[in-house]
């Protein structure tokens, strides 16, 4: 399916502030970036990178007055996640490097604390893929979906505690999970088509069977329409901006995703 994602956000700048913006998809093995357009004013020199996740990073300094940024991108992504029943167990010592950070704990997943947890949950599921379709389930049926419950990044601990979040906690308590029993998982953050209300969302991957596989738990059935701008550990890895200096947080923000004719 081909989609359009649009993000605008305003800033009013009141010191020199140094941004990072995460606003760029990378064309990868589950999406092609057809068409993007980036634009930022006023005019000032920016500096993109690919961070140590391979995602497209804007550094920036930005004077006082008014900021503001607008992406738009043309994709191609999958109408569906792929799913993989009974895909085994990536043993550890078969795993690519650059896959081995995905099984440690993070600043939002205290990995080391769901052990018991998460064996309990999996039960007799085969190790692998069916393991990561119990812990999203689990999630799905104890943690309630509540728009006002979070406005920080809390961890999987505080998640498992409260049992209520949005989109990137239910992303933490089951990457947590994941890692607890040797499975790589990672949160992704983009945008999904048909969400509602329409935002920026999280999701999370892990790898099984010798790849990565997407997993939502915050839908109720599974869904493609999935377009990433990041992938990391957790939250603070994929924010979509950050600042450094006096907090400074957006005026405005309007997200869209909408669904385009099939092109030729």
């Amino acid at each position: 399916m081909w989609l359009r994602t649009t993000c605008e956000l305003s800033f009013v700048i009141d010191f020199p502030t140094p941004f990072v913006f995460m606003l760029r998809p990378r064309s990868s093995a589950s999406q092609w970036v057809a068409k993007d357009e980036y634009s930022i004013k006023p005019d000032v020199q920016v500096e993109e990178y690919s961070d140590i996740y391979g995602n497209l990073c804007q550094r920036l300094l930005v004077a006082p007055g008014i900021l503001d940024v607008r992406t738009s991108a043309e994709v191609m992504t999958s109408e569906k996640f792929d799913q993989a029943p009974a895909a085994p167990f990536s043993l550890i010592q078969d795993l690519p490097q650059e896959v081995l950070v995905y099984l440690l704990p993070s600043r939002y997943c205290e990995s080391e604390c769901f052990h018991e947890m998460t064996r309990e949950i999996v039960g007799d599921a085969i190790a692998g893929y069916d393991q990561v379709v119990a812990i999203t389930d689990w999630v799905q049926q104890h943690i309630v979906f509540s728009p006002e419950s979070s406005v920080n990044s809390i961890s999987a601990i505080q998640v498992n505690k409260r049992r209520e979040g949005v989109c990137r906690d239910f992303a933490h308590i089951a990457i947590a999970m994941c890692r607890s029993i040797s499975i790589p998982a990672r949160m992704g953050v983009g945008y999904l088509y048909g969400l509602a209300p329409m935002d920026l969302h999280a999701w999370f991957e892990a790898y099984v069977g010798g790849r990565w596989y997407g997993f939502d738990a915050t839908q109720p059935t599974p869904t493609g329409g999935y377009v990433a701008v990041g992938f990391g550990r957790d939250a603070a890895d994929v924010a979509i901006y950050n600042q450094f200096g006096p907090a400074v947080f957006p005026g405005s923000q309007k997200v869209t995703v909408e669904l385009l004719p099939a092109m030729e």
